[in-house]
């Protein structure tokens, strides 16, 4: 079945990558309304990176999986996944809520590199490691054109840096700048470790 060319809009300052899980509070009557119908109607909407007043080119559809949590007051908290990436062709100002013109893009052709996949997977397991205690599997290993999403979607990445994954329409590099960001990223989170457990002794160093 064909994607709807015109769907529900969710400007917000976040970036959603496809596989990536987003929750969600909803509390804004306008954005009730829509989510509501997003559920009744099973639809995807679409995220999309606002600045200040300033809207991005490309966003990335959000399916919602599941309502956590029901608030007397009509607010709810969702979850999220990221699904297609889109390019807003013109915002719609003709209900409550925004809506977007839309097409999808895809990606070029991609061919695995196994070298650089192991390198991706190796670095970005340790920072897993780091972060949440517990080493990384991925949940859709079948999957390889999309790694570097899921990978980005679990990393405290800049909003910028996610922005520039959704723009880049070729999996090898989008991984390269995934790697890159961790090859930055993990010293620092190896200092920020050695800190803490130096912190969580008595104190004090070796003489």
């Amino acid at each position: 079945m064909p994607r709807p060319v015109r769907i529900p809009l969710f400007p917000l300052d976040t970036v959603l990558l496809p596989g990536m899980q987003m929750p969600l509070h909803i509390f804004e009557p306008r954005y009730k309304l829509m989510i509501g119908r997003c559920l009744s109607e099973q639809i995807e909407f679409g995220i999309i990176l606002a600045a200040g007043k300033a809207i991005a080119t490309l966003g990335c559809t959000a399916e919602i999986l599941e309502k956590t949590k029901d608030y007397p007051d009509g607010r709810m908290d969702i979850l999220t996944e990221g699904r297609a990436v889109f390019r807003l062709n013109e915002l719609i100002d003709e209900k409550e809520y925004y809506e977007g013109a839309v097409e999808y893009i895809e990606d070029g052709p991609f061919a695995s590199d196994a070298r650089t996949e192991a390198q991706l997977t190796e670095t970005f397991d340790r920072c897993h490691l780091l972060l949440f205690g517990r080493p990384w599997r991925d949940s859709v290993p079948t999957q390889p054109a999309t790694l570097s999403y899921r990978i980005a979607g679990l990393l405290p990445m800049e909003l910028e840096k996610r922005q520039a994954l959704l723009e880049i329409r070729s999996e090898g590099e989008r991984r390269e700048l995934v790697l890159r960001w961790i090859a930055d990223f993990l010293p620092r989170l190896l200092e920020l470790e050695r800190v803490r457990k130096h912190a969580s002794g008595n104190g004090h160093g070796p003489n």
